[in-house]
Parts: structure tokens; sequence; C-alpha cells
């Protein structure tokens, strides 16, 4: 099948099948209306769908959607997009690919080993944590905001993980999710994190590329170093290398392919039982 008949599955931040995060990428020769990409997002209950259509030589324009909504920046999906892409043949390593989105236009860049995303830094205020973060369980040290996420440092590596948010509450909140973080004793990293975003459908997201873009700033300041060996300590457990280059974030990880199938807008015949 041709790229453009094929969605793939990808697990993206991890070099093992089944861990990081899972994304599926369609390439399409144009977008269809919004609701059947919602629908297709909502059928295939991962994180993010990712859809691409090509404009020109490694450039494309590309949107997510988890299984609510359409969302305005996506690490995992564009690097699994991005890998996909080399797996079939369309860009090659060494190569820079530029994808047009709702935050602009986003770079990734195939290394030898792994794609390197190049986001936009989104740096936050500190802030008074709202009651509805109250809904995580845990003794909150900081309390950050930027447009989209709140991001909340707790005071070591066990909490984050013993962390178990009544999501009933937390959905209440009035950003898009928000970011756990620590440093201390996080097991050869330089800190990890866990990202919970219930009002997009997803409770916990294995690994999260875009929160990195919140995260590096923050662990600059605290821990006065610009390039971090991070953690997303989901179950997932996803492995992130990120770099705070002034108003850009770079972000480095590796993908495996787990799944190739029919596309869902291919016009097939539909069969009931």
């Amino acid at each position: 099948m041709s790229v453009n008949q094929t969605m793939w599955i990808v697990d993206a931040f991890t070099s093992q099948p089944f861990r990081g995060n899972a994304a599926a990428i369609c390439v399409l020769d144009a977008f269809p209306a919004d609701e059947k990409m919602q629908l297709v997002a909502l059928q295939n209950q991962l994180s993010e769908t990712a859809y691409l259509v090509k404009t020109a030589p490694r450039r494309y324009s590309l949107r997510w959607f988890t299984p609510e909504a359409e969302v305005n920046l996506c690490g995992h999906a564009t690097l699994a997009a991005t890998h996909m892409l080399v797996q079939s043949g369309e860009v090659q390593k060494g190569d820079v690919v530029t994808y047009d989105t709702l935050s602009g236009a986003l770079k990734a860049k195939v290394l030898e080993k792994g794609v390197e995303l190049d986001f936009p830094t989104l740096p936050g205020t500190p802030v008074k944590p709202p009651a509805a973060l109250n809904a995580l369980g845990v003794d909150i040290v900081a309390c950050e905001k930027n447009h989209d996420n709140y991001l909340v440092e707790v005071k070591d590596f066990e909490t984050l993980i013993e962390c178990k948010p009544n999501f009933k509450k937390l959905v209440k909140m009035d950003l898009q999710g928000v970011i756990v973080t620590a440093a201390k004793d996080a097991p050869g990293f330089d800190f990890a994190s866990r990202y919970f975003c219930p009002i997009l459908g997803i409770n916990e997201d294995p690994v999260t590329g875009s929160a990195h873009c919140f995260l590096a700033p923050y662990w600059a300041k605290k821990l006065s170093k610009n390039a971090f060996h991070a953690l997303q300590a989901s179950k997932g457990y996803g492995i992130l290398d990120v770099k705070l280059a002034g108003e850009r974030t770079l972000i480095t990880g590796n993908c495996v392919t787990t799944l190739k199938t029919p596309s869902p807008f291919i016009k097939t015949k539909v069969s009931s039982c």
C-alpha cells in the first residue's frame, strides 16, 4: 500500500514496542471534514491521531486530534509522523521536515538515530494553585501556568509516582491539563514528570513532548542548566532529551512502528454483520 493508503501506529519517545506513547498517522491528499477526522480519532482511542497533507518536498500541513478535540501542539505525534515519513522513504536521514500547524511552522530534523523536534518554548508564570488542583492529592511545592497548562512541582520522585488524581474533580480545572514534576531522586534523569488532561479525553497522557516546552524553562531556572535527560513516568515510560535554546525548545526521541493498516479514508465497500 502507498503511504496515502495506510494508517500507521507508532510508539513515540521509546525504542521498545508498546512503550512510550502511541499515535496514529494518516497522510492525506487533502484534509476531510473536521467531523470525519474527529470520528477517526475517537475510534482510534489513542492520545493523538495526526493528519498530514504534503504541500511541498519535505513540507506538510499537520493537524492533531485527541479522542475529544483538536489540539494546537503535540510533540509525540509529530515525532511519530517524522518517523513514519522516514520509514516510508518520503524523507531521509539528515533531512529537515517542516510542518505547518496551529502553532506555526515546526521543524523536525532526522538524526542518525532518532528525531529532533524544534518547538516553541512555552514558559509559565508563578500562580497560586487553583482549588481544582486539590484533586491531585499531593502537596504542591510550586505552581506555574501558561496559556494551556498548569505545572505543579512536588517534593520528590516517589510523590510523583504515587500521585493518584481524582479525575472527576480534576476535569473542572480551567486549563487544558496539568503537568506534575519532580527532580529529587529521579532515577538517572534530570527530572521526571506526568501529564493529566481529562478535559481532552485523556486522563493521563503516556508521554507528552509539548509539555517539555514548559518543563524546560521551568527546570532551567531551578537547576541552572539548559540540557536535560527527562523521564515521563507514566506506565508507558517515555524518555526524552531536551535542550532549551531561548525561544525554542529542542526535543529528541526515538520511535517504533507497531502496526500498519489500511487508511480509514480509503473508499471501500461497507459490510455489516
